[in-house]
Order: C-alpha cells, then structure tokens, then sequence
C-alpha cells in the first residue's frame, strides 16, 4: 500500500526557489495535502493555487491583523507553536520543505519524517547579526530580538532531532547542517526548468554599454549592495538592472545612481526578456544555494558570483563565470572588469546547468524517499525512532 503523504512548507507567499522545490514533491505526491503558516493563493503558480492547502492559526490571524503581504513575519515568535499544532497523525510519511520552521513538524507515531533543508534559520544562527540592527524599538527592541532568538534556537535544536531523515540543497547547507545539529544530510541539488531558460536567445553584442542582471531578494545576507554600489561608481563600465523586492529596497535606492534600476519583483515573462537583454548575471549573496546563478547558466548567460557558499556548485571560474573571494566593492568590480575580458561558449553554459534540471532532482529525490522508506521498514531507524 503506497504511504498516505503529508507535505510542510513554512509558507507560500512569493514563487522563489523554495516554491519551485515543492511543485516538485507535489508532483511526486499528487495526492499530499500541503501545510503551511501562511498562504496568499495569488502570489504562488497555478500548479500550488489548485492544491489542498491547510494552514496554521498564524495565516487567519494575519488576516484578521493590518499585516502586510510580507508583514506576517511580525509573528515569528508564535511560529514554533503554529507548526507543531498541524495533526498529521493519519500520514505515514511527512516531507517538510523548510528554510526556517517547517521541520519543526510533528509526524505520528510511527511516521516517517524527511526534511528537505533550504537552509537552517539564518537570522537565528550566524546571520543573526545583520538582521539585529534593522530589528525596531532601538535598545529594547534588539534586546528583544536577541531573547528571541535563544528561543528559537533552542526550540530549532530539539525540533530537529524529531526529524528522521535531512536531505541539502548544497555542500555548502549541508556542513552548516553538521556544524549546527550536529547531523549529517543527503546533498540533492534542488530544480531548476532548465528548458524554460533553454529557449532564451544566446546572448548578442551590446550597442552601447553592456546591460547585467541581478536577481535577488532585497535582504542584507544577499549583499546586494555591493552591486549597487559597484555600478554606481564613476566609471564604471555597463548599466545594472536589480529584480526583487524585500526591506532593503528603500535604502537601496537611496544609493543607487544614475546606471542601477531597480525594477522590484517582475512576472516570469519580464523576466525571460530581461535576461535575454543581459550580458552577465552579478551574485554577490552568500547563499545555501542560489537558483539565480543555474537559471543564468541555463539562459547562456555567465555569473558574477561571490566564491563561498552554494554558488561554488554551480559557477566555475573562467569557465561558467567569474568568482570573487572578497565581499567588497573593489573585489566586485575587479572580477566585472575580468569577465569583459573573457569569451564564454553559450551551449556550454547551458550544458552546465542541466544538471540541475526539475526531471532529475525528481528523480533523484523520489529514489531518495523510496530508499528511506526501505531502510526504515527494514528496522534501520532514524534518529527520532531511537
């Protein structure tokens, strides 16, 4: 008898590179209801709006708050509480798609217990320190902050031990995983629609100056900044052209001169022009994996990445892109200046980001399960069960 699945993602909001992992385990499990702390039908693709979504106190008390589309975070401190209130005793199997307390889920006695990691909460471990200074309410306010976050790291520490089995997004998620539980994870690189980027045009001689990309939640871990601040120094070569939204977005503009656009969040068909329009894509995050630098190599298109974290899993230096060891302005605009004088080969680009492609992180996640499954049947127990 197939496993009665149940799927957890913190929330569905926005369609990012969290969104596109779980139209994939919803395609691997047509039948499993999706819980969730907050859900907005509208912000996410057609695919997710048509399935059985159930949501946490937190989503009605949202509506019932004058909260914002993005303001729910405001409730923070009640999302460990939200989380282990879903009753998923009727499931024998719970996937949990989690960037911050998705895994916290509590599955039945007997269950099985998979989280696929984005990444541990960021803002409670070691980024904690860039969140704190935009934290409100001066003194008190950080002070509070700083309570808060011995709490969660507390609460993420127990709720991970409840966890079965830990699958990474990266080599780089998955030793944050060992360095801050204490447990080891599967590395299955998450999905990208490598054909929807396929069918962007190799990229043409720019009439003029050359046009970059960057992508990217407007969040201080993400550093974007840096890009702002590199094209906005004189004599600078190139415009640069920045898609997202976040709390940054206000400063940032501030900063930004005369050769930065900032274009807040764009549909996917905005998207596919501006990347057709682009010369390079620029990466200065530190992230767990980054989506953005795979959809640009999928698109022909090389990356300026910053050279730690999930990117090295994807970009090359001087092969698929430029890397860059220091985060700072000078390092940027030097490897900028490296890549002008560099020719890449578009079909390799894109034959580097296959790789990635959703058919085979399906693939692989689904053997992943089934295996799990296997030594779990088998008497071979995880670390909840012992």
């Amino acid at each position: 008898m197939a496993p009665r699945v149940a799927i957890v993602h913190d929330w569905m909001v926005s369609m990012r590179g969290g969104e596109r992992v779980l139209e994939s385990l919803c395609r691997l499990f047509p039948r499993a209801p999706i819980f969730t702390l907050r859900y907005r039908p509208e912000a996410v693709s057609p695919e997710l709006a048509a399935r059985d979504v159930r949501t946490a106190f937190t989503d009605r008390l949202t509506r019932a708050l004058p909260l914002g589309a993005t303001d729910f975070r405001a409730l923070l401190p009640l999302f460990p509480l939200a989380i282990e209130s879903f009753r998923l005793d009727a499931f024998d199997l719970v996937i949990s798609s989690s960037h911050a307390v998705a895994k916290g889920a509590i599955a039945g006695p007997g269950a099985m217990h998979i989280s696929y990691v984005h990444s541990p909460m960021r803002y409670i471990w070691e980024a904690a320190a860039d969140y704190q200074p935009a934290v409100p309410g001066g003194a008190i306010g950080r002070a509070a902050f700083a309570a808060l976050g011995l709490y969660l790291r507390r609460w993420d520490l127990a709720a991970t031990k409840r966890v079965d089995v830990l699958c990474a997004n990266s080599s780089y998620t998955r030793a944050r995983i060992r360095r801050t539980y204490d447990r080891d994870a599967e590395i299955i690189e998450p999905p990208v629609d490598t054909a929807r980027f396929a069918r962007i045009a190799d990229p043409r001689p720019p009439d003029g100056e050359p046009t970059y990309l960057c992508v990217s939640a407007l969040v201080p871990y993400k550093r974007v900044e840096l890009a702002v601040r590199a094209f906005s120094e004189p004599g600078r070569r190139g415009r640069l052209v920045v898609v997202g939204e976040g709390a940054e977005r206000a400063r940032l503009e501030r900063l930004a001169g005369p050769k930065v656009t900032l274009r807040g969040r764009v549909d996917d068909a905005e998207l596919d022009r501006l990347y057709a329009g682009c010369q390079a894509v620029v990466h200065p995050a530190l992230d767990d994996f980054g989506i953005v630098p795979v959809e640009a190599l999928a698109a022909g298109r090389p990356v300026v990445a910053f050279a730690a974290g999930g990117s090295l899993d994807s970009v090359r230096d001087g092969e698929t892109g430029v890397l860059y060891a220091e985060p700072t302005v000078a390092a940027l605009g030097a490897a900028l200046d490296r890549l002008e004088r560099l020719t890449f080969d578009p079909a390799r680009l894109r034959a580097a980001a296959r790789r990635f492609d959703r058919a085979t992180f399906e693939d692989r996640f689904g053997a992943f399960v089934e295996s799990s499954l296997g030594r779990k049947r088998g008497g071979l127990s995880g670390p909840r069960d012992r």
